[in-house]
């Protein structure tokens, strides 16, 4: 088990890296880029996102409005739901993630080949990644039993 003072570093570490992978993502925020990235993954629907991006809806409901407006996001109806709204990216929208992924992923190879193990770096982080990612699942599975 990793000491507290490593921790604490990594979670330094991380924070510090955000930022550089943010002065990256081009004309994108970092809370933007999240929610384009996770619609072009299949999080097509408002609720879905509010749950995998742990954001209150309001907050989804703004961010949407923004990036359509952008011209980055389409909304259109789901065929049988009447309330629900189906969300794509737009040509202009998957260019503007494609460019800020390109570069964002530079910069973090960039990073990681100033460390000993730079392949070992970045799958770590892949496996954080994935170790997100079953929290987040476990906890809507809790939340659905509740």
């Amino acid at each position: 088990m990793p000491s507290t003072s490593a921790a604490v570093e990594a979670v330094r570490s991380l924070a510090r890296a955000s930022r550089v992978i943010e002065r990256a993502s081009g004309e994108l925020s970092l809370a933007d880029y999240r929610m384009l990235s996770a619609i072009a993954e299949g999080e097509g629907r408002a609720s879905r996102l509010a749950a995998k991006l742990a954001l209150g809806k309001p907050a989804i409901s703004s961010s949407v409005d923004s990036l359509c407006r952008r011209g980055l996001l389409l909304r259109s109806r789901v065929e049988g739901d009447l309330r629900a709204t189906a969300l794509s990216l737009t040509d202009e929208g998957r260019r503007v993630l494609d460019a800020a992924e390109s570069e964002m992923a530079a910069r973090l190879v960039a990073l990681a080949g100033r460390t000993p193990d730079s392949e070992r770096v970045l799958e770590s982080l892949a496996w954080l990644g994935a170790a997100i990612e079953a929290v987040m699942a476990e906890r809507a599975a809790e939340q659905a039993r509740a």
